[in-house]
Formats: C-alpha cells, sequence, structure tokens
C-alpha cells in the first residue's frame, strides 16, 4: 500500500520519510506491512543522548549537529519531548531550541511526545528510529525527556548511550544510584566552568574505571556546550564507541531481544487502555464478589 513511500525513502526522499513516520506513529492501516518491508544492515549510528533535566542536554546536541555538517554528515534527531497531561502532544518544542539546523538540508528533526511512557520514551521510538535508519543518516540522536531513574530504556535502542550531567548532579555514589553508571557508553560533565566541575569528573572517572567492561572504559568527558567546548572529544569518543561496539555480536542481540520484547508488548497491550480499566473495574467494583485477580485472567 505505502511501496511508492518506502521506496522514495530508501532513495532519501525527506518528505517521504516525514509521511512514513506519520503512517506509522498512527497506525494507519497497513503501518505493519510497511515496517516489514524495512531492510536490515543500516549504517546509521544511533546515539542516545539522556540524563537529568536542566543538564543542557538540547544545547549538547546542538552543537554536536553544527560540529558534524562542518564535517558533510547527514544527521537525524529524535526529540522525545514531555506530553502535554490533555492532548497528548509535544509540551516543549525541541525543534525550536534548534531552530538554527532546522532548515538543513542534511539535518531532519522529529518531535516526538513521549505519552507519559516511564523510560523516557514515546512508544513509537523504535519504529520511527528504524525508518530514520532506513533513510541512511550518518548519525540518528536520540533525545529523551529526562526523567531520572526510569531513563533506561534508551539503552535497549541505541548503539551508543551519553549520559549527560552536571556538576551539581551530586556526588559519584548517587549517580550510580540513579542507575546512569549501568546504561552509560559515554559520560558528559556539561556546564564544567561551574564549581565543583573537577572534582565531580575526579570522581566519577574513578567510578567508571571501576566499571570497565571488555575493550571499553565509559569515558568521562568535560563540556561546556554553549561554548563549544569539548564537543569534538564527545564526537571522537561516539566514533571510538561505534567501532567497538560493531565488533560485539552478543551486544547486538541484546539491544534486538530489547526491542523485540518492547514491541511484542506493546502490541499485545494494544487494545487496553487504563482509561477502559478504570471504567471497567468502576462498574464491577459494585458487585461483592469483584476479584481483581480474576478480572486480570479475563485480559491475559
Amino acid at each position: 500500500m505505502y511501496q511508492q513511500y518506502l521506496s522514495e525513502l530508501l532513495n532519501g526522499s525527506i518528505r517521504s520519510l516525514a509521511r512514513c513516520i506519520s503512517i506509522v506513529e498512527n497506525e494507519a492501516t497497513g503501518y505493519e506491512q510497511l515496517l516489514e518491508q524495512l531492510p536490515s544492515g543500516s549504517p546509521t549510528k544511533v546515539v542516545g543522548i539522556t540524563g537529568p533535566p536542566g543538564a543542557g542536554k538540547s544545547t549538547l546536541v546542538n552543537a554536536l549537529i553544527g560540529q558534524l555538517l562542518l564535517q558533510q554528515k547527514s544527521i537525524a534527531i529524535i526529540a522525545v519531548d514531555p506530553s502535554s497531561p490533555f492532548n497528548f502532544g509535544a509540551l516543549l518544542g525541541d525543534r525550536i531550541r534548534m531552530s538554527e539546523h532546522f532548515n538543513h538540508p542534511k539535518v531532519f528533526i522529529r518531535s516526538m511526545a513521549s505519552r507519559g511512557a516511564l523510560g523516557g520514551l514515546s512508544p513509537k521510538i523504535m519504529e520511527v528510529s528504524d525508518l530514520m535508519r532506513a533513510a541512511h543518516f550518518d548519525y540518528l540522536f536520540i533525545e529523551t525527556v529526562g526523567v531520572g531513574q526510569s531513563e533506561v530504556e534508551i539503552a535497549g535502542i541505541a548503539d551508543t548511550t551519553v549520559v549527560v550531567v552536571v556538576p551539581e548532579a551530586g556526588d559519584e555514589i548517587q549517580t550510580m544510584k540513579a542507575g546512569l553508571m549501568e546504561i552509560a557508553d559515554i559520560f558528559i560533565v556539561n556546564k564544567a566552568d561551574r564549581e565543583s566541575a573537577d572534582s565531580f569528573v575526579k570522581n566519577l572517572r574513578l567510578l567508571a574505571h571501576s566499571k570497565q567492561q571488555n575493550d571499553w572504559e565509559i569515558p568521562v568527558i568535560k563540556s561546556v556546550a554553549t561554548q563549544q567546548e569539548g564537543i569534538h572529544e564527545i564526537i571522537d569518543a561516539i566514533s571510538r564507541h561505534d567501532k567497538i561496539a560493531s565488533h560485539q555480536p552478543q551486544k547486538q542481540v541484546f539491544l534486538l531481544a530489547e526491542k523485540a520484547w518492547q514491541l511484542i508488548q506493546h502490541r499485545r497491550m494494544k487494545d487496553i487502555t487504563k482509561l477502559q480499566l478504570q471504567q471497567e473495574i468502576q462498574q464491577l467494583t459494585t458487585q461483592r464478589t469483584f476479584n481483581l485477580y480474576r478480572y486480570i485472567s479475563t485480559k491475559s
């Protein structure tokens, strides 16, 4: 049904890519068949940018875009915004914050609403990221909404996960408790011109060294994104990690299994909404014989 759009997408049509994304986001009839025809083996580097609110993730991505454009790279960005509680639309609009590059022919930016997803990602993020992979950008950056401890889903999608923190984030133990140490491939201490930055970086590097896995020790890079400081080092670290990750078939299998798990889970829950459950339970609780576990078994 959408064969023409897919063919044009594979040939680099940004307009067809945008149409395909809308088809998938809206789950238009036949969208599953569109996804099933996507080719595998894309060379696109998928980089997740995550971290707590206020760390300067959007500013950092903006600086990375500018530097990569100087290298003649093509870049796609998925900016996952918090949802409006009223209409489930994207609330912040990262495309506005990245307006400097919005009309550049080598840049494609798409904002997506998280729609309440706890991990900071939109439910459709995997499908949309695979559509962008098929368009053969050099880089795909996925910037998450920044919701603290729940911010781990990105590790199941990105080839390289970049965790952005600031010196005020607390000591290294707090960082580890936040779960960020488990998902980080690269640490960025942004706004590193602030007081106590050097001490925080030193402690974080000691902890990163203790978490070294295989051939990769998590680098801790200081940056001041507003001043373009540290941007070259970040791009170099992403490139180095990509080369190592490409030789780790076990990680690729892990990433695919994580994606499969989340996609299957989403599809099985497709016809169930919290509002529907609330309405049904409200009616059933008027019956003295209501049992939550019998009710759940009717949904399984």
